[in-house]
């Protein structure tokens, strides 16, 4: 018999240090090695500022540095061979800067710089003194890699500066003050169009690309959704926003006189003319924009003069035989049924045409109810304002209510409610009764009931699935909205959204992982 070999005994299987010091030697080392393999690239410089060590990813962005070798960037200081570095004030204060944008000539990056200590001497609470610090970049090209953050901030940073326009027309408002030299300026700014809805953001984004156009904009909408507020905001961030905003209510003017109102007419050109003559509407937004209201009112006879002052670029005054030129950049706004309309014969359908090559329609109150608190509160520091007494304060109840109605008249129609509310209360706290007694004296036969602006128990439900259920539903509205962006366009989605098309593909046919 073949002698059995003695059964050797496993490998003794690698434990963790027994001791605290050996358990963060240990978790500093593996942090270490992390960071140097996942990261773009990793350099260390000593107490004085020296660079000691440098990373194999580090080195590739020597030759954009002007160093043709490792030999000839180590041991230099690190501001004199990395523009823009704030790493002498990490040694100088022992603060870590965990992240933070550099740019210098190799490009744009996100870092971490993070001091290193010595070893502590004992006492407690009490660390080590700093002997170097150690640079770590995170992201390179972080315009396409951080694409999804860099959005939201362009966005942040726009809504920023519109607020920012918005105070500084102030001193156009003709609430605060009317302007020295008598011109007509816009009053309002995007950053007035109180709402952050879908509903909201989407009309917004329609018309600050509109405001960077030339073409006539066609505002449609119910009355008192703010259009003539929108039409402000175009002006103000286009191209034409140091020239005049010339507003015509076309329904507020009788027909007699309308002509006239556009076009001006010449000295004597009928009975109780001025002498001088006047310009037109037209004339005086030379260089600007002129916004016609309520255009569906205008009566037929005047359409062709319209369509043709549009077409050819120049008016006729009454009464005068000279054509005069003008360059204003019409924006028309209706809250009647235009095509019905055409339809019946009462619009011309080539004006209809010509007014709407960018047709926007702003959406009804109704249809971004979760706007009502941030309105009811812009609306209350308003009257506040003009009234010198402090805001209505509502309930939750009472927004609840006011978002279950229909509000046929929308905001303007909810500014009449805040109103009455306010004047008839002895408080400055409105409860959800008080405002259903001025719904019902203002003619609603019918109150609404309150509607949940948040629907906290739906939302709830709905978030309490699996996170990566939830991640991979959100992928998909993304992906789907970037190809709906970009026509289908697979490497321009890829690139909106920040990563490679071989994720791209991934994600669209494994969107559960």
């Amino acid at each position: 018999m073949s002698a059995v070999p003695p059964v050797s005994a496993p490998p003794a299987l690698p434990t963790l240090p027994l001791d605290a010091d050996g358990i963060l030697a240990l978790a500093a080392r593996s942090m270490f090695h992390l960071f140097s393999s996942i990261s773009q690239g990793m350099f260390l410089v000593d107490r004085s500022g020296r660079i000691v060590w440098v990373n194999e990813g580090y080195r590739r962005f020597l030759p954009a540095l002007g160093f043709s070798s490792i030999d000839e960037f180590m041991g230099h200081m690190v501001e004199d061979v990395i523009p823009n570095t704030q790493m002498r004030r990490v040694l100088e204060t022992g603060e870590p800067i965990l992240v933070d944008l550099l740019t210098n000539k190799a490009g744009t990056f996100v870092v971490s710089r993070i001091p290193l200590r010595a070893e502590s001497d004992g006492r407690e609470g009490r660390a080590g003194e700093v002997i170097g610090a150690i640079g770590i970049v995170l992201f390179d090209q972080p315009e396409t890699t951080l694409q999804p953050l860099i959005s939201k901030f362009a966005l942040l940073q726009r809504d920023l500066d519109d607020a920012r326009r918005e105070l500084a027309s102030q001193r156009n408002n003709p609430l605060y003050q009317h302007a020295a030299d008598g011109q007509r300026r816009s009053k309002y700014t995007f950053a007035s169009f109180i709402g952050s809805s879908p509903a909201a953001v989407e009309v917004k984004r329609h018309a600050r690309r509109a405001a960077q156009s030339t073409s006539p904009v066609l505002l449609l909408g119910e009355t008192g959704t703010g259009k003539e507020l929108l039409a402000h905001a175009i002006h103000a961030s286009s191209a034409r926003a140091k020239g005049q905003f010339v507003s015509v209510n076309i329904a507020a003017v009788p027909d007699t006189l309308l002509e006239a109102e556009f076009f001006g007419f010449a000295p004597g050109a009928f009975t109780g003319a001025d002498r001088r003559g006047r310009e037109g509407k037209f004339k005086l937004a030379d260089g600007g924009s002129l916004f016609l209201d309520e255009i569906g009112d205008m009566p037929l006879g005047l359409q062709a003069k319209l369509l043709r002052a549009l077409q050819e670029g120049e008016i006729e005054p009454l009464g005068s035989n000279k054509l005069v030129p003008f360059d204003a950049r019409v924006i028309a706004a209706t809250s009647r049924d235009l095509p019905e309309l055409v339809r019946r014969g009462q619009f011309r359908e080539d004006l209809y045409y010509r007014l709407n090559v960018l047709p926007l329609r702003v959406p009804p109150l109704r249809e971004r109810r979760s706007d009502i608190p941030a309105l009811v509160e812009a609306l209350g520091e308003d009257m506040a304002l003009r009234s010198g007494e402090a805001p209505p304060e509502l309930t939750p109840d009472a927004l609840a209510l006011l978002a279950g109605q229909h509000w046929r008249g929308n905001i303007r129609e909810l500014r009449n409610v805040l109103e009455q509310v306010t004047m008839r209360s002895d408080s400055q706290r409105i409860d959800a009764a008080q405002l259903e007694r001025i719904l019902r004296e203002a003619g609603l036969d019918q109150i609404a009931p309150p509607d949940v602006l948040h629907s906290s128990g739906d939302e709830e439900a709905a978030l309490l699935r699996p996170l990566a259920q939830q991640v991979a539903e959100l992928e998909q509205k993304a992906i789907a909205a970037a190809l709906a962006s970009t026509g289908g366009n697979k490497l321009a989605t890829s690139r909106l959204l920040g990563i490679s098309r071989a994720t791209l593909y991934e994600r669209m046919t494994n969107p559960v992982r």
